[in-house]
């Protein structure tokens, strides 16, 4: 496993940080986010897509439905594989909507790649 690069943007005090790692198997994808868990034990969501050979998995760790799915959209349209992309965010207080969440989340992670 290999970080990439990372990403942060903050909004209405909520603060977003994303990752990229380069990954051999899923068995990874476990040890990363437990790492990361770890680390950030304040975080109120670790959100977290990857893609290895032909499976695949979106995880929004209780946001609302859909608004992290542009995580796996990502990882599809820039035809990546061995892939895990990260978001941590830490709940600033304002509830975002869907909308605006969606927004955010796409963001930070396409200032991944």
């Amino acid at each position: 496993m290999k970080k990439l690069n990372e990403s942060f943007i903050e909004v209405k005090k909520s603060k977003f940080i994303g990752y990229i790692y380069s990954i051999e198997s899923i068995d990874e994808v476990a040890k990363i986010i437990s790492n990361l868990k770890e680390e950030h034990k304040k975080a109120r969501h670790i959100v977290y897509a990857y893609k290895v050979g032909g499976q695949e998995k979106n995880y929004s760790d209780k946001e609302p439905s859909g608004t992290t799915r542009g995580l796996l959209d990502l990882i599809h349209y820039k035809n990546l594989d061995n892939t895990l992309i990260v978001v941590i965010r830490y709940f600033g207080g304002t509830l975002l909507g869907a909308g605006p969440l969606t927004r955010t989340y796409t963001k930070v992670v396409s200032m991944l790649v």
